[in-house]
């Protein structure tokens, strides 16, 4: 069968669906993004509304069946409001909810508790006015700061798209040298010696495409793409080519034009002499043939 059919071999376990990194501007994304996404995305994040059990095997309490346990996380809803604050690893859960006992069970959701808190940190040198749950709250207690608390938990852990951008300005400040703090030099070498052991996981791509969601990550694509493929206008290559054309067939007035020292004059300048030059041949009375083969000239009427 696999050497009947195009794909192969490939076909022997199945058809794979092409996923967002295997086309189109996705296939470009370099790996230092990946690698972010499989952390984000891919990654099973710490247990938040749910106890997980340690042990493998349990009995059960009604028929006393030993039975293999099964730690299923529940399914969350991550909210647009969710991505705007730092909710510490909690969203929205969707359920069912049986309130009388002789009706059916209707749909429920269950939010976090949010309020609005001012947080700080000591690398942007910055407070920020964020909103938060009671467990983000704690666990920026226990870590000490609130840029310990972003450096030491991975990206499925934070979850919001706020915290992981707050993260990749941390990480980019420490690997700047905290420029926040020039004016204070003590305090910035403080800061720097109880922050900079962070920078070892990541290198310097890792932290620029750390934290971006995947639209961001193709407009950031998209843009260098743009950058390393300058489009030069027609109208001033074919310009430069008809003059190039004419200084070769020895016609006396092309041959007037002064060429352009290479070390002396950049490009630009190259091109506006050429314009120039050209601007020349045609107001001058014997190049009236010019001016009929010239696609740029004015056309008398």
């Amino acid at each position: 069968m696999a050497h009947a059919t195009p794909q192969g071999v490939k076909l022997l376990n199945g058809w794979k669906r092409p996923g967002r990194f295997d086309k189109g501007l996705g296939a470009q994304l370099p790996e230092a993004y990946r690698k972010f996404w499989r952390e984000w995305k891919l990654t099973t994040p710490a247990a938040v509304h749910y106890i997980p059990k340690e042990q493998e095997w349990e009995r059960d309490e009604v028929t006393h069946a030993i039975k293999p346990v099964q730690n299923i996380p529940l399914p969350l809803i991550d909210t647009p409001e969710s991505h705007r604050g730092i909710w510490g690893g909690e969203a929205v859960i969707k359920g069912f909810q049986k309130r009388q006992q002789t009706k059916r069970r209707v749909p429920h959701f269950w939010v976090p508790n949010l309020r609005r808190s001012v947080v700080h940190s000591h690398v942007l040198d910055s407070y920020m006015s964020v909103v938060v749950t009671e467990r983000t709250l704690e666990q920026i207690h226990e870590c000490h700061g609130f840029d310990h608390y972003l450096l030491k938990n991975r990206a499925c852990d934070l979850r919001s798209a706020l915290a992981l951008k707050l993260k990749r300005e941390v990480l980019q400040a420490l690997q700047k040298g905290v420029p926040a703090l020039d004016d204070e030099p003590e305090r910035q070498k403080e800061v720097l010696r109880e922050y900079r052991r962070y920078l070892e996981s990541y290198t310097t791509e890792e932290i620029d495409w750390y934290g971006h969601t995947y639209l961001e990550a193709i407009r950031k694509l998209q843009k260098q793409l743009r950058e390393a493929e300058k489009v030069v206008p027609h109208k001033l290559e074919f310009r430069g080519k008809l003059i190039e054309q004419l200084r070769q067939a020895g016609i006396s007035e092309a041959g007037k034009i002064e060429k352009p020292d290479p070390l002396a004059g950049s490009s630009a300048e190259h091109k506006d002499s050429d314009i120039e030059a050209l601007t020349k041949l045609e107001s001058s009375p014997s190049s009236s043939w010019l001016s009929k083969i010239n696609p740029f000239g004015k056309k008398e009427t």
